[in-house]
């Protein structure tokens, strides 16, 4: 069978029914065009902001298509989450020009899922083998310095690893359903000493205050609104200019609010703090926190135990908690391995990460290691 790729500079251009017969098979709401379409339309990952789209579709010869790729040309190495700006650094140190670089993944969000997107009447592989073979090759004919997929599945990059682009590993930190029916029986598999800690937090962070979970027509704009002023004092903190607009709430709560579970902590009928994550198929997704009063506690509370509760009562078999932060594994978050692949053009850069990398992964394997042995809450008689 013969392929054409095709390069769009916005998933909208491939349409949403072509989109989405590729990607809704993985139940990944991130890679959904829903989500995609409302990071561009809303001006958040746009070529203004350094994000500008390079997506890709594979079609067969009837113009049908198969494949897609959500893909990005980068001015700067804002809004990933797996850090090469040292590489970045280094080379340009050198003469050579880094930047714009292509990107697989999603903006702004830190979570593994499929970058190689199949319809479901087509073999997985092959797509994923066009459609890598098609970002490379595009790579080379812009004649940028590399290709990045961040936070793919490992069997993507095991594959890519095979294919001859550089491997690198990372940790985040993921609660897993142990078959509990009650936050009690997920307690319950704690030490004592942690079961306590974790009761007090709880009682502590929720005094005086209305915690409510919201999602689907519940979610309103004045949510939105008090939610984003929450995002923008986080973010104003953290990165020094948040990454979302207003907008792209307002957007993906149109489009997605089935998908959404907005938990908001309200004092006297008044928002002051509000978590967001997103539904998939057997997990959910934490994203943006913030809070406009300081509480002792709400953080975890509103962040992890709640997102816990919720995904006992559907059933879901994880919660995945983003990026960063050794304090999750107190609350039940164990160490996880995430990964990303790298395509560096320059054999001169090539060849330092590919020994930087190599010793990279080698730690981080000790680490997790380490960590869930050293650090677990869990009791020790429950194996």
């Amino acid at each position: 069978m013969s392929f054409q790729i095709h390069v769009h500079d916005r998933v909208a251009d491939i349409g949403r029914e072509a989109w989405d017969a590729c990607a809704s098979l993985s139940g990944d709401p991130f890679v959904s065009f829903d989500f995609l379409d409302a990071c561009e339309a809303s001006g958040s990952a746009v070529p203004r902001e350094g994000w500008a789209g390079r997506h890709l579709s594979l079609a067969d010869e009837t113009g049908r298509v198969l494949g897609v790729m959500p893909l990005w040309l980068k001015g700067h190495s804002q809004g990933e989450y797996v850090f090469d700006h040292s590489w970045a650094d280094a080379y340009e140190r050198a003469g050579g020009r880094y930047y714009p670089k292509l990107l697989a993944a999603v903006p702004f969000t830190p979570v593994t899922g499929p970058r190689f997107l199949a319809h479901p009447g087509a073999d997985a592989a092959t797509v994923r083998q066009a459609l890598l073979q098609g970002a490379v090759a595009l790579t080379d004919r812009l004649g940028v310095s590399s290709l990045h997929v961040n936070f793919p599945s490992r069997d993507d990059w095991t594959a890519m690893g095979e294919a001859g682009l550089l491997q690198r590993q990372d940790m985040q930190y993921v609660w897993r359903n142990g078959g509990y029916e009650t936050f009690d029986d997920f307690l319950s598999a704690l030490s004592s000493s942690r079961r306590k800690t974790i009761r007090r937090e709880r009682r502590e962070a929720s005094a005086g205050l209305d915690v409510r979970v919201l999602t689907g027509p519940d979610i309103t704009e004045a949510h939105w609104d008090a939610f984003f002023a929450f995002y923008m004092d986080t973010g104003s903190r953290k990165w020094g200019r948040p990454y979302l607009t207003r907008d792209f709430f307002s957007r993906i709560g149109a489009a997605m609010a089935d998908r959404i579970a907005l938990i908001m902590a309200f004092r006297d009928g008044t928002p002051i703090a509000g978590a967001l994550n997103l539904i998939g198929r057997d997990a959910l997704y934490g994203r943006q926190w913030g809070a406009l009063e300081e509480v002792p506690f709400l953080h975890f509370e509103l962040c992890y135990y709640r997102a816990i509760e919720f995904a006992i009562e559907r059933g879901l078999s994880r919660v995945e908690a983003g990026a960063q932060g050794e304090h999750k594994i107190a609350r039940g978050y164990l160490p996880s391995p995430v990964y990303s692949a790298h395509w560096i053009a320059d054999p001169a850069l090539r060849a330092p990460v590919a020994d930087y990398l190599a010793r990279e992964r080698r730690a981080v394997d000790a680490e997790i290691e380490v960590m869930a042995a050293e650090l677990s809450p869990f009791r020790k008689d429950l194996g």
